[in-house]
């Protein structure tokens, strides 16, 4: 199969890509950087939805895809300092909800230990606020306010540098997690064929005609749910 030819959009969208903080907060009502960014290039949303990138990020965006300037749409949040997780391990359970939340893998553990958060990784998206049943985890200023001088926001509080490696880390990050989920697919898959291989032995019909139908049965589904994936 020949590969699928870029687009102006395309185009257009890594640009606008490349401009974006790569926190990946999802504040923009988008799942990920890359989402909004295309949604951007395709006219599907304005360049006004992205609090971390402030409102040098939308003077950005603005020269990159000629749209005018706008305020910050409030609707999605409010350009602000960029914050830290912490954990309280005296009150952490070691559920891992937030090590599944986390889009940078910023957060380390294991079932039923505490958890910690590596500062570099950490992107303050506060995805992990929200699955946290303990309330365990708190936000703290990166570069609080000091000298008179209020805390910078926006680009002013997050390099090049940190969105490149966020971004690196979110591939990475969504990369593992697709391939875990392969991997338990698979394995699911396997099961259901050594089941099927010896069926007598998985199910309380002793008929052998009713056996050989309901073998039948359950391989003709299977066959349609390999369809379906191709």
């Amino acid at each position: 199969m020949a590969p699928a030819q870029s687009t102006p959009t395309d185009a257009l969208a890594a640009r606008i890509l490349d401009a974006l903080p790569q926190t990946q907060c999802t504040r923009c009502g988008y799942p990920d950087c890359a989402a909004y960014a295309q949604a951007i290039a395709s006219e599907e949303a304005p360049i006004n939805q992205c609090p971390p990138g402030g409102a040098q990020g939308i003077a950005r965006l603005a020269a990159i895809t000629g749209a005018p300037v706008a305020p910050l749409n409030p609707d999605f949040g409010l350009e602000g300092p960029r914050s830290l997780a912490f954990i309280d391990e005296d009150w952490c359970i070691g559920c891992t909800l937030c090590i599944e939340a986390c889009p940078t893998d910023a957060i380390f553990g294991t079932n039923k230990r505490m958890h910690g958060v590596v500062e570099a990784f950490c992107t303050g998206c506060e995805l992990c606020l929200p699955v946290c049943p303990v309330d365990c985890i708190v936000l703290e200023p990166a570069s609080p306010a000091s000298n008179g001088k209020a805390a910078p926001t926006g680009w002013d509080a997050w390099s090049a540098a940190q969105a490149d490696l966020a971004r690196q880390r979110y591939a990475t990050a969504q990369s593992r997690r697709i391939a875990m989920h392969n991997a338990k697919k698979e394995a699911k898959a396997r099961q259901a064929q050594a089941k099927l291989a010896d069926l007598a032995a998985y199910s309380r019909i002793s008929d052998s005609e009713a056996l050989a139908r309901k073998k039948a049965f359950i391989e003709a589904a299977m066959a349609r749910a390999r369809e379906r994936k191709r």
